[in-house]
Order: C-alpha cells, then structure tokens, then sequence
C-alpha cells in the first residue's frame, strides 16, 4: 500500500494546543493561527474507519481551498495560506457548535428518514411526493449538533438552536444566508462540470474580531454528496441508483457489509484492493469539480515533508 498519514504529533514554535478531529488535526499557534493537517482517515456513521486512504487528505484540503478562493468574495473565510498540500493556515476562531447542513435533493440521511415515513427533518417539513433522490422544491436547511470524537451528530431545528441559546438568533440569520449563498455558487460551479450539488455542510466561526466566517472544509466529497447531471432525469424515471461521487458509496459498502456505526457492529475488513478504489474515487471527484488533472504530492515520508514545510511558512511570517 501507498504511504498515508494516519495520525500526527508535531511540535511548532508558539504551539498552544493540539484538537485531532475525526479528519483533521488543529494546531493552535500562539492563539492567533491555527495550522490545520488533513490526514488520510476516513470516517463514516461518525466511526473512523481503520486504515487510512492514500491522498485522501490532499484532496480535501487542496478541493477546501479551492472552493474558498472561489467563494471569498460572497463569505469571508478563515484560510491564510496553504504551505503543503495536506495543509491549511488560517484565522483562530471560535466554532460555532451546529453544522449547517443544506439539502436539495432527498438523498443520504433525509433519504434514509423519509423512507421510514418521516416528513419532517429538523423541523422542516418535507413533500408526500418525492422518491428518493428527487429535487426539493427549493433546498432545505437541516443543521446537526458538532458532537465530539466518537459520538453522533444529531440533527437539530433552527427553534430548538435559538431556543437552547447554541447560536444567537442574529448570528443564526448571518450562518443561513451564507448557507444558502455558499450554495448557490457550488451548485453554479458544479454544473459548469457536469454535475449537481446535491447536499453539502458548512462550518462557521468567528474570528477575535467578531467576524463570521466560514472554517474547514467546502465542497469536499467528505462534506457533499455529488450527482452526475447527464443522465440523471433517465436514472431518476427508471427509478435507478443515480451515479454519484461522494463519500455515500463508502457508507453504502458499510450498510452491505453490516455496519452502520450502531453498538455491538464490527468494522468489515478494508482490503487493499478496495483502499485503492477509494482512493481512485477521491481522485475522480477531485478531477471532475475542480475540472483539472491531480497532481499527487511526494508521499515517501508525509510527516517530514508536512513539518518541513510548515516550519518554513512559520519562519516567515
């Protein structure tokens, strides 16, 4: 197998803290930056799965920072510099604890509820009529809770957010326009490649300043869920599974192979084989949304590289 990177214990000048997400690991840099390193961990059902998947993490951070670039100019974003290919600079800033989950087909998660007949999600009502993976008649806002390592997001109505105090009602209407405008562009762009942004999650914070902005990751295949749009209105008549890329068909090997993240469920065996059609699969998303051939880094020995590059950005700033 490919070299990956798993997990990471750097030690840089100023570092304050380390936080290791289920993907990510945050260095905090003298309370004013936070070094973020995607790792080749992948997790499903909030399980992190056993191996890692070669590239993995450079796709999502290289895909993040692309989409930031490209959105900057409608939500202020926290990212500074990208000083390696896993890696991502930005603003320290204090999370907001929901998810911004926007939806405009029912697929995923709401495909999974609906099927056991529920109409509402989130306290957004959903049509009688639709089968799974139709389109809303506009797209539906649905958050979850930001649950710590090992436990399950939860999904969340905006009156339970407010009711609870987790976000402010003033800041609430701030994170839901940016949802929807961050969604609006991505699924512009997706369909100038051919394809349709199905669902996607937005992460917020604010910066010292009181700024929100938008954090992590943007338009990843760990984040949103992409469809083919050429062919799509055929599957959708036939009633066929529509071609998609995104991280549902790991999940859906799971459910096949008897794990869903649910007590007392083992973790089926990764093969190698499978690992790299993994890989293949991120690297095919990459291609097709950002519409240019990827480039894989040097993987010989990740860690040095990462600490290499990354001392160096610190000692120059």
């Amino acid at each position: 197998m490919s070299n990956t990177i798993t997990t990471t214990d750097f030690n840089f000048p100023n570092q304050k803290s380390v936080y290791r997400g289920k993907v990510r690991e945050v260095y905090n840099i003298d309370d004013e930056l936070l070094v973020m390193v995607a790792t080749d961990r992948l997790s499903a059902f909030d399980v992190v799965l056993p191996k890692g998947i070669p590239y993995k993490g450079q796709i999502l951070n290289q895909i993040a920072t692309k989409f930031m670039e490209l959105t900057q100019d409608i939500v202020p974003n926290w990212l500074i510099a990208t000083p390696d290919p896993n890696v991502a600079v930005g603003h320290l800033c204090e999370p907001f604890k929901v998810e911004m989950v926007i939806r405009g087909y029912l697929s995923g998660h709401a495909a999974r509820e609906y099927a056991l007949g529920k109409r509402e999600i989130c306290g957004v009502k959903m049509p009688d009529y639709l089968k799974e993976n139709d389109k809303f008649p506009e797209p539906i806002i649905t958050p979850t809770t930001k649950a710590d390592n090992g436990e399950h997001d939860a999904d969340i109505s905006r009156e339970d957010i407010l009711s609870k105090g987790i976000v402010s009602e003033e800041d609430y209407i701030v994170l839901e326009k940016y949802t929807r405008d961050l969604f609006q562009r991505g699924t512009e762009i997706a369909a100038s490649r051919g394809l349709i942004l199905v669902d996607t999650k937005y992460e917020f914070g604010k910066t010292k300043e009181g700024v929100i902005v938008l954090i992590d990751e943007i338009h990843t295949p760990d984040s949103s869920r992409y469809f083919y749009e050429e062919g799509y209105q055929e599957r959708q008549n036939r009633g066929e599974e529509q071609k998609q890329l995104s991280k549902e068909f790991v999940r859906r090997w799971l459910i096949e192979n008897g794990f869903q993240g649910l007590e007392g469920q083992s973790i089926p065996t990764m093969t190698d084989e499978y690992i790299e059609t993994v890989s293949e699969r991120y690297i095919e998303l990459y291609e097709n949304i950002l519409g240019e051939k990827f480039v894989k880094a040097d993987i010989t020995n990740i860690n040095e590289r990462i600490e290499k590059n990354v001392l160096e950005y610190l000692a120059n700033i």
